[in-house]
C-alpha cells in the first residue's frame, strides 16, 4: 500500500490532490493547522475510497510545530500505526499581504512558511521514507523574475536566507508582499535542486521535484487582496488575458491531479531534480529561472537555512545533512 504525507491536503490544490491519491488507493497523512477541517476530508476519503487517513497537526511557519509533528509521526511509525512514506508533498504555503509579519521563531512569515518549515520537515522525515520515495515542494512560476507571472507579482530578489529571514528588522526596508512570496518560491526551487544533488551524492534513490501549479485564483490564494482584485482574478476574462500575455494558468482539478501523478504515477518514477509545471491542461518539465541553477547560491542557501533553523531550534537538523 502506498502512503503519502501532504501538507495543506484539506483545501484547494491539496484537497484535489488528496482526492486523486485516495482514488488511486493511497493511504494519506493529512498535515495542517486545522484538525477539524482535516477530519471532514478524512471522513470523506475514507467513506468514498476505503483508504486510511491519519491527521497530523502541523504549522509550517513554526519550526517548533514542525519538530513536534515529525516526532509524532515517528511515534506512529514505532507502533506500526502508519507505513513508511512513499511521498512527502510540501504543498502548504502562504502569501501574507500588508505589513511584514514574523513567525514564532522571529523569522519573516512568508520565508518561514514557504521555505524554512519545509527544509526542516523533509530533513526530519528522511528516516521514515521508503527507498524510492518522492519529495515534492509546491513552488510557483512567480519565482522567475523574467516571466510574466514574476513581473506581475513582484520580481524575486537575491535568495539570501539570512537577509530574507529578517526582512523589516532593525529599520531595514521591507519587501513588498509579492516580492517576499516570489523570492520564497525561488528558494523552494533551489532547495529541491540542492536536495537532489545531495541525495545523489549519498547514493540515495529518494527523488526530489519542484512543482508549479500555475495561477489557480479559485483556491483562495488572493484572499488578502482587495475584493475587486479577487473578483476580477476569478473571471474567465482574467484567465484569457493571462494566457495571451504568457501567464501560466491552470485550475484546481488539473493542478491537484498533476501533483498526485507526480507523487505516485509510475511514469514519474525516474524523474528527479526537475521543475514541473501545470499550464493550460498540460503537465510538463520546464526550465526554471536562470538563477535557480546557480550551484554556489543554492549551497549557500542550504547552509544558511540550516543555520537559521539551528539557531531557533538547536539540534533539530540531522548533523550529516
Amino acid at each position: 500500500m502506498t502512503t503519502v504525507l501532504i501538507t495543506g491536503g484539506h483545501s484547494g490544490i491539496g484537497l484535489a490532490a488528496s482526492r486523486e491519491l485516495a482514488r488511486a488507493g493511497a493511504d494519506l497523512v493529512l498535515a495542517g493547522r486545522s484538525p477539524e477541517r482535516m477530519q471532514q476530508v478524512a471522513d470523506e476519503l475514507t467513506a468514498d475510497h476505503g483508504v486510511t487517513v491519519a491527521l497530523l497537526r502541523l504549522d509550517t511557519s513554526s519550526l517548533a510545530s514542525v519538530r513536534e509533528a515529525a516526532a509524532e509521526l515517528g511515534r506512529w511509525r514505532e507502533t506500526g500505526a502508519i507505513a513508511e512514506l512513499d511521498a512527502v508533498l510540501c504543498n502548504a504555503g502562504g502569501r501574507y499581504d500588508g505589513e511584514v509579519g514574523y513567525s514564532t521563531e522571529g523569522y519573516e512569515l512568508t520565508f518561514a512558511t514557504n521555505h524554512l518549515g519545509n527544509v526542516l520537515l523533509v530533513d526530519l522525515l528522511r528516516p521514515h521514507l521508503s527507498a524510492m520515495a518522492r519529495v515534492i515542494v509546491t513552488a510557483s512560476g512567480t519565482h522567475d523574475p523574467e516571466s510574466v507571472d514574476g513581473r506581475l507579482v513582484g520580481a524575486a530578489v537575491e535568495p539570501d536566507a539570512a537577509v530574507l529571514a529578517h526582512i523589516g528588522r532593525d529599520g531595514a526596508a521591507p519587501l513588498s508582499a509579492g516580492k517576499r512570496y516570489s523570492t520564497s518560491k525561488m528558494c523552494a526551487v533551489m532547495y529541491i535542486y540542492e536536495l537532489d544533488r545531495r541525495l545523489r551524492a549519498e547514493g540515495s534513490d529518494v527523488h526530489a521535484i519542484a512543482f508549479d501549479p500555475g495561477q489557480v485564483p479559485e483556491t483562495g490564494f488572493l484572499r488578502d487582496m482587495p475584493r475587486i482584485v479577487q473578483r476580477v482574478a476569478t473571471t474567465s476574462l482574467f484567465g484569457w488575458i493571462s494566457k495571451r500575455i504568457g501567464g501560466v494558468v491552470s485550475d484546481v482539478g488539473f493542478s491537484g491531479g498533476s501533483l498526485a501523478r507526480l507523487a505516485i504515477a509510475p511514469g514519474y518514477a525516474d524523474r528527479t531534480g526537475e521543475y514541473f509545471q501545470a499550464n493550460d491542461g498540460v503537465l510538463s518539465a520546464v526550465r526554471s529561472a536562470t538563477l535557480t541553477y546557480d550551484r554556489r547560491r543554492a549551497a549557500k542557501l542550504w547552509d544558511d537555512s540550516v543555520d537559521l533553523i539551528e539557531q531557533a531550534v538547536p539540534g533539530a537538523m540531522a548533523p550529516t545533512r
